[in-house]
């Protein structure tokens, strides 16, 4: 398989998981403190949202990319 159809399927399923979540959270780690033996960190629970047009041209970007390798063999 070559890498434009692994970027392809990779772009798709992408998209489509961007189209059904709609957004993904992580943590991030902002403060830490230490005093002594007592130790101190913040996390910041982070969400980003993505945007439908964001999936859709994923998706869309992905099979360009697969249909094109098709065409090519």
């Amino acid at each position: 398989m070559s890498a434009g159809k692994m970027v392809g399927i990779v772009l798709i399923v992408g998209g489509v998981l961007g189209l059904i979540y709609h957004s993904f959270s992580y943590t991030k780690e902002s403060h830490d403190a230490k005093i002594g033996p007592l130790e101190l960190s913040v996390k910041n629970k982070e969400t980003v949202d993505v945007p439908t047009w964001a999936g859709v041209a994923a998706i869309v970007a992905g099979a360009a990319l697969l249909l094109v390798g098709n065409r090519k063999n």
